[in-house]
């Protein structure tokens, strides 16, 4: 979790639990206008996903599921 994403949780554990409600829809709409279907990747979502396809990879066509070992 970010620091910044941290302070905004210290911050909302602050208010009574009537504006904790009024703030977690507040961000649920946010969220929904930036990406209604949820869809969009997050900074580390697309780095790991960069990562994942930059890498190597077995197909698992390829894989003996009764004998393991040689891909561990």
């Amino acid at each position: 979790m970010s620091v910044k994403t941290m302070k905004i949780a210290n911050m909302v554990e602050m208010l009574p639990e009537n504006e904790q409600d009024f703030a977690f829809e507040f961000i649920k709409r946010l969220m929904l206008a930036w990406d209604p279907d949820y869809t969009k990747l997050t900074a580390f979502e697309r780095q790991s996903l960069e990562e994942a396809e930059d890498g190597e990879y077995i197909d698992e066509d390829d894989v003996d599921w009764d004998n393991l070992q040689k891909f561990m």
